[in-house]
């Protein structure tokens, strides 16, 4: 009768060799090592410390990679397989249990045990049930929320062994487990490796104690990097039944990553406060000062289309002197008071409004105050869309008559009468001239400048040239066209009459809505310039992130080597550190544009002009969002280009 055909071992080792190099030193820490270990064995590797034992361990678990050799895991060879296979194998076949249990320090019990079901992309709802299950089991039922620091070592040894348990176990990998503990928990947890045993796990013992390894069925030596002694397999066992290779189906789900991952960023960040505080403080001001600058300039630009808008499309300014020509003492002086005349009688012009302005000092009772006297026509109203609040404005007769009459602003009504009666009927001097109020406008504001345009008296034009300053140049004439498609023929008429009059170009003749279109063409550039600075900060945020968290990728060196060993691809790990750096980003986001707004809003309350719009908040969210990805790319990458085993051995 034939004899059954022989299954390959379940772990196979040929002539490997593993050599580590310092420089120019090559240092051979295995020699040539051949070792199959069948499914369902308990085999303890025991050694003294630098034997050897715990590097090939790393290789069994394939944490590591021979220099040389096979190594076959279920008859294929390892070396053929990539980082994700490799770290597929950790997460689905090998379970890791250490002397010192490497658990997360910030996560639950029950937490760090549904760490490997997390990557192999199990569900939230059979993952917790399944860590749940597995710490009742080891008696932990009551410890399910509890910290690391708040278990014994016993505790966070079972803690250690529910995970290797998670996505079934089928190899677990024991380094020194009882090593930390006392004699009573060393004898629990070695209960618990023969229990799995006798369920049909394959148990590898790493220890130096020879007392430990005599409970393993099988015994093998190493020393210095070589096997000395194997005492042969145990007879192999056929798995029973109740062996699960794999807790429940597993799917890759990338979503559940990214979500664990932002509970992960969270937790970090509420580990170090100050730290977190400075590094959302970055984002915060660079968000921030996007979303305030922005809607003080929105505002700014608006007011100024708003000035349009009131003025009208269909009015010209003219004014005196050519581009570059200054009269004496800063004043140009060539249009007077005919030239408007001489305007009002072309053809397609409705009103015209001449205007002068000079500084005086006015007085009234027992104050003096200097303002700036402006010498106009009834039609100033209309011109400017500036309204009367109390009284009237002056007539076309008090014009004619030369009355002496004024209209106040609303700064120099407050000032000249500061008892809050109405001016209307009581009389200011300027320049020794007594002048009867008339009325008072309604407040106007700032202009673009920032002059206070409401500190100001007007009279008629003629009162002024002859009774007040004696003066007959003026500074603006603004011209109304009755149809605005024929500013461009009405403009040209009133350049050829001034040029007619002068006898050259001293004037310029432009439209109102083109002057003021080119304040806000200035204003949105300012605008710009303002984003761009406040851009600057947000950058300089990014690179406060960045820093923070390459400091983050340091000190966590051993958590990332934590998280390979059980089964977490290079792309886990990326993720992981690239949603911390976008969560930092994003809740600096957030608080930065809410202080923004409140800051907007404050210099609303303070007179300035402010408009909010969603594209600012959305600008510096994504602003923000994209410091995250650029900022946070480095870091993640440097975390998933770890080494697992030098990760897991930092201390």
């Amino acid at each position: 009768m034939a004899a059954p055909e022989r299954t390959a071992p379940l772990i196979e080792l040929e002539d490997i060799t593993k050599t580590f190099r310092q420089g120019d030193l090559a240092i051979e820490v295995l020699h040539s090592v051949t070792l199959a270990i069948e499914e369902g064995e308990f085999v303890a590797i025991m050694g003294a410390s630098g034997s050897g034992k715990s590097t090939l361990m790393n290789l069994i678990g394939c944490m590591d990679r021979p220099s040389s050799g096979h190594y076959r895991l279920m008859g294929r060879d390892v070396a053929t397989l990539g980082t994700d296979a490799l770290a597929e194998l950790r997460r689905n076949v090998f379970g890791f249990v250490f002397q010192r249990y490497n658990l997360l320090g910030n996560a639950s019990a029950q937490e760090n045990v549904e760490v490997p079901a997390l990557y192999a992309g199990l569900a939230a709802g059979p993952r917790r049930s399944r860590a749940r299950s597995l710490l009742t089991r080891l008696g932990l039922e009551e410890r399910l929320d509890h910290n690391p620091g708040r278990l014994s070592g016993g505790q966070q040894q079972r803690v250690s062994i529910a995970r290797a348990l998670m996505n079934g176990g089928r190899v677990i990998l024991a380094d020194e487990p009882t090593g930390a503990l006392d004699s009573k928990s060393g004898q629990e947890v070695m209960a618990l490796l023969h229990e799995l045993h006798r369920e049909g796990h394959t148990i590898i013992l790493i220890t130096h104690d020879a007392h430990l390894a005599g409970e393993a069925k099988r015994q093998i030596h190493i020393c210095d990097g070589r096997i000395v002694h194997d005492s042969g397999p145990s007879t192999p066992g056929t798995v029973a039944a109740s062996f699960n290779a794999s807790a429940a189906p597993h799917r890759s789900v990338a979503l559940l990553d990214a979500a664990a991952s932002v509970r992960t960023a969270l937790r970090a960040l509420r580990t170090s406060p100050v730290r977190t505080f400075l590094t959302l403080l970055g984002v915060m001001i660079g968000v921030g000062s996007v979303v305030a600058m922005l809607a003080l300039g929105n505002g700014a630009r608006q007011e100024v289309l708003d000035q349009i808008q009131a003025m009208g499309a269909n009015l010209l300014a003219v004014k005196p002197g050519a581009p570059g020509v200054r009269g004496a003492g800063g004043m140009v002086t060539t249009l007077v008071a005919a030239d408007a005349q001489a305007i009002a009688r072309l053809p397609g012009v409705g009103y015209v409004v001449p205007q002068t302005a000079n500084p005086v000092t006015v007085r009234a009772g027992g104050i003096t105050y200097t303002t700036t006297l402006s010498a106009t026509t009834p039609d100033f109203t209309a011109a400017n869309a500036w309204p009367v609040a109390r009284g009237g404005f002056f007539t076309a007769a008090q014009l004619q008559g030369f009355a002496p009459v004024a209209v106040l602003g609303q700064t120099t009504a407050k000032t000249l009468f500061p008892d809050g009666g109405d001016p209307v009927g009581r009389h200011v001097l300027i320049n020794n001239t007594p002048l009867r109020v008339v009325g008072v406008l309604s407040a106007k504001g700032a202009d673009q400048q920032g002059n206070d345009r409401d500190d100001v008296v007007l009279t008629p034009l003629t009162t002024a040239q002859a009774r007040i300053t004696g003066q007959s140049h003026l500074r603006l004439i603004t011209v109304q066209v009755q149809d605005t498609g024929q500013m461009e023929a009405v403009q040209t008429a009133i350049e050829g009459l001034l040029r007619g009059r002068h006898r050259t170009v001293d004037f310029q003749v432009k439209s109102m809505t083109a002057l003021l279109q080119q304040q806000a063409q200035t204003q949105q550039t300012l605008t710009l310039m303002l984003g761009a600075v406040a851009l600057i900060s947000l950058l300089v945020g990014g690179i406060g992130v960045m820093n923070i968290m390459l400091v983050s990728v340091a000190e966590r060196t051993r958590e990332i080597g934590v998280r390979m060993a059980v089964g977490a691809k290079p792309f886990h790990i990326q993720l992981q550190f690239l949603v911390e750096a976008l969560v930092v980003c994003i809740l600096g986001g957030l608080i930065g544009s809410a202080g923004g707004a409140a800051a907007a809003g404050f210099a609303s309350l303070a007179g300035a002009a402010v408009q909010f719009t969603a594209t600012p908040v959305l600008l510096a969210i994504s602003s923000a969002l994209m410091t995250g990805l650029v900022f946070g790319y480095l870091p993640a990458r440097r975390a998933a280009g770890l080494d697992p085993v030098v990760a897991l051995s930092t201390e």
